[in-house]
């Protein structure tokens, strides 16, 4: 086989073991890379020196973890090494925080969205902390209003959950029905049945730039606010960890790290000094 039937073929197996849809693109496109930048002809001929010097390049850690990841998944299902990757270790996770956005900047993209499509992504995702692959697959079967629940099926990992359904969104979610009608799935775009992911990108930037925020604004830190926000109203950390669907508790208290209330209001030992 060669490169281009490899990866066929781990595409293929993956999808048999269960992988998500979103892991398997994700892996494929790191291989792609991987592969288009070595001058052998064959997976095999792919030494460890060649494969550190390709993770070397990228600045990021995470990133760095991701293509590690996908490229050591590729030579243990496709051609059984599973020591192919023995003596090259992960580098360290990125330690970064996110930059939240405070209550009044989503507000504030709120008061500036006029477009009523616009205001429904925003505040699904704003509202239920909705990872930007659960909001585009999102149909409207999975919106029980006798439970006031929302069922997010098959997110992360394979996982299914659910959220809360808060009356306002109701109250958005009937107005956008009666406008746009769509089928199947809450958004639709206008050629195809889903809206995408990078409309949904676009959708969130023009709304941050539109109210004025300077920060950098993206789909995911929305979620990132949400949790933020809850930590900040007082919810109990695991309630919030099963909303964000975290296998770990641990994923969750990054929240408690990033939360300006929960800073500002520690009382710093200089007050009990006389300056």
């Amino acid at each position: 086989m060669n490169i281009s039937e490899h990866i066929t073929f781990f595409e293929q197996e993956m999808k048999r073991r269960n992988y998500s849809i979103q892991t398997i693109e994700n892996y494929s496109s790191c291989l792609k890379k991987f592969f288009s930048k070595s001058k052998k002809d064959h997976p095999k001929n792919i030494n460890e020196s060649d494969i550190r010097e390709f993770l070397g390049k990228f600045d990021e850690p995470n990133t760095q973890r991701g293509y590690h990841s996908a490229i050591k998944k590729f030579y243990l299902i496709c051609l059984g090494q599973k020591n192919k990757f023995k003596y090259i270790p992960y580098c360290k996770k990125s330690k970064k925080l996110p930059i939240v956005l405070s209550v009044e900047e989503i507000q504030a993209m709120f008061n500036v969205c006029i477009n009523l499509k616009h205001k429904v992504i925003l505040g699904l995702l704003y509202s239920c902390g909705l990872r930007v692959s659960e909001l585009i697959n999102l149909k409207w079967e999975n919106i029980d209003r006798s439970r006031m629940i929302i069922n997010i099926i098959q997110a992360k990992g394979k996982k299914d959950r659910q959220v809360g359904l808060n009356n306002s969104i109701i109250i958005l979610l009937e107005k956008y029905y009666r406008k746009y009608k769509s089928i199947e799935y809450v958004l639709n775009g206008q050629n195809d049945l889903q809206y995408s992911e990078r409309s949904v990108g676009q959708v969130i930037k023009q709304l941050a730039a539109s109210a004025g925020i300077k920060k950098k604004v993206y789909t995911h830190l929305i979620r990132h606010c949400t949790f933020t926000h809850l930590v900040e109203m007082g919810t109990d950390i695991n309630l919030i960890q099963r909303l964000a669907g975290h296998s770990n508790v641990k994923t969750t208290s990054i929240y408690c790290h990033i939360s300006h209330n929960l800073i500002s209001k520690i009382n710093s030992p200089i007050n009990n000094i006389s300056l």
